[in-house]
């Protein structure tokens, strides 16, 4: 337990985000959304990770999220998705982190721009991490996916290599700018497609 009793907890992962705004995304540079609202989707491969005593290496946590302006603006809708191979005390611990309520960045800032949180999606996690070409996903038609490529030059059409460190980033501090050329999530209450818009590969820490 930490002094704040919460219980204590890390993670170090690999993680692709995907989102409805140009390459780049202007948000990382704290601007305004391209088409003015957020649909976001990112999916964390937990390498080493642990919540007080209870492990959660090779596990999967996903989110797909919808804000009608920026979003720090607020009154979002997010659906989480926890790997179906967790069990109930791992389940319960990665839901904890990620509704913010375990406390630590990115997550705890990121719940306050939520005002509607949908059911937790228990679903099988696929991770293929091949750099610029990397791909995940949760379940399979329902469920959220993401496929990465390199953003590619608009004469030539070769790859382009991107990059951009953002030092007081809290979702990531480094990472490669890609096209993610797909991008969606299908759920009842959520839903939404957006290939060849701004994509990012990363490695990962948090913790509380």
């Amino acid at each position: 337990m930490s002094t704040d009793g919460k219980t204590k907890w890390s993670i170090e992962a690999d993680y692709l985000q995907a989102c409805n705004c140009d390459y780049g995304c202007p948000c990382e540079f704290e601007a305004p959304p391209t088409k003015g609202f957020c649909d976001g989707i990112g999916i964390w491969r937990v390498n080493r990770g642990n919540y007080g005593t209870i492990t959660l290496n090779g596990l999967g946590l996903g989110f797909a999220a919808h804000w009608p302006k920026a979003i720090h603006q607020g009154n979002g809708t997010v659906a989480l998705f926890i790997d179906e191979r967790a069990n109930p005390q791992q389940r319960e611990a990665l839901w904890n982190i990620a509704t913010g309520q375990a406390g630590g960045l990115p997550f705890e800032i990121l719940a306050t721009t939520f005002s509607k949180v949908l059911d937790p999606q228990y679903l099988p996690l696929q991770f293929h991490l091949q750099g610029k070409n990397s791909h995940a996903g949760f379940g399979n038609g329902k469920g959220i996916r993401i496929a990465m490529e390199p953003v590619k030059n608009p004469v030539t059409g070769e790859p382009e290599g991107v990059s951009v460190r953002h030092e007081t980033g809290f979702v990531f501090k480094e990472a490669d700018v890609v096209s993610a050329k797909e991008g969606r999530v299908v759920l009842e209450e959520l839903s939404f497609s957006w290939p060849n818009k701004a994509g990012f590969v990363a490695k990962i820490k948090y913790g509380n």
